[in-house]
């Protein structure tokens, strides 16, 4: 009998995905486009006086000492990147993509344009959606958060990271697009580097804020969907003809 009820959970589980990853394809129809549905985090171990890391240009090669923490005694390591756990991991950069997948778990997706899927939208802040994306030969970090940034108002906040230098995240442009019941709304900049802390990014408002009333208008039956594009610069790409 045991057996027969996991099974029948189970069961049910992925008809519910297969309806969100459905629903995700109708309101994003372009050709191509991945769908990946994102479970949220609820973390207990969640601070948002983490280090802030100042921006680093690619001679100077590594961070400086950040305020939060203790010094960091080999300038080439940085620390975690994942926004969701006060981790003490440290390493090269060329490594976080490993540690983000091995540690903390955190799914990778393939492709030039996906669909970004949140459920739950309705659990209490703060919580974190995040997925990282591989593309153009670089993988970008997607964070999704609800976090009230005035007590008993909280808002979205979405941005891409990429895992690299400033120097190297200054190539590209990304999008958000939010569409649904005849409703579009799109943002578009450079992301900014891991070596940046995200609280940091959400804390600039330099990212997509949504207020709860419209994330509303966007989500249906407490999911939201974004699609999510990246190019390489313009100005990259005239650097290049050149």
């Amino acid at each position: 009998m045991l057996f027969f009820t996991q099974c029948f959970g189970a069961v049910l589980d992925l008809i519910h995905l297969r309806f969100q990853h459905y629903k995700a394809k109708r309101v994003f129809s372009a050709a191509g486009q991945l769908v990946c549905v994102v479970n949220p985090t609820h973390s207990l171990k969640y601070v948002s006086n983490r280090c802030t890391a100042a921006r680093v240009s690619t001679e100077q090669g590594g961070l400086p000492p950040c305020h939060h923490h203790e010094a960091v005694h080999d300038p080439q390591l940085v620390p975690c990147t994942c926004p969701l756990f006060s981790c003490q991991w440290e390493g090269h950069l060329e490594v976080v993509v490993s540690h983000l997948r091995q540690t903390h778990h955190i799914n990778i997706l393939q492709g030039a344009e996906i669909v970004f899927l949140a459920t739950d939208m309705h659990l209490p802040a703060p919580t974190d959606w995040i997925i990282m994306h591989s593309c153009l030969g670089h993988q970008f970090l997607l964070v999704l958060r609800k976090q009230e940034k005035y007590e008993g108002h909280p808002q979205f906040f979405a941005t891409m990271m990429l895992i690299g230098t400033p120097t190297q995240a200054d190539n590209f442009t990304y999008r958000l697009e939010l569409n649904r019941n005849q409703r579009r709304l799109k943002w578009e900049a450079t992301p900014r580097s891991v070596l940046e802390c995200v609280d940091s990014v959400i804390s600039d408002g330099d990212c997509l804020v949504l207020n709860t009333s419209l994330a509303q208008l966007f989500s249906d039956n407490g999911s939201l969907a974004i699609g999510i594009a990246i190019t390489t610069s313009k100005v990259h790409n005239a650097e290049a003809e050149i």
